[in-house]
């Protein structure tokens, strides 16, 4: 019996790709929002730039990395403070 690659990709099927397009367009429209915010209130980006020692990875295992996903919000925050 052979073991399971606990890396391997999962199977790209019709709902991996529904699933990746939804994301992809809630991060486009989240992104304009705060963009827009930040124009106006450009101390909202230090709240949340504060508040990502409480974001965390709902992974489970060796897939969890919880600084991996707050490295991604603060890509996220630098990108817009460099657009506000």
């Amino acid at each position: 019996m052979s073991e399971l690659d606990p890396n391997a990709l999962p199977p790209v099927t019709d709902e991996v790709i529904a699933a990746r397009r939804r994301e992809m367009a809630v991060e486009h429209i989240l992104f304009g929002a705060l963009r827009h915010l930040a124009g106006r209130h450009p101390e909202m980006l230090d709240e949340l730039e504060g508040s990502l020692p409480h974001l965390w990875d709902r992974s489970e295992g060796t897939a969890r990395d919880d600084e991996a996903v707050r490295e991604i919000a603060r890509r996220f925050i630098k990108s817009l403070r460099a657009e506000a």
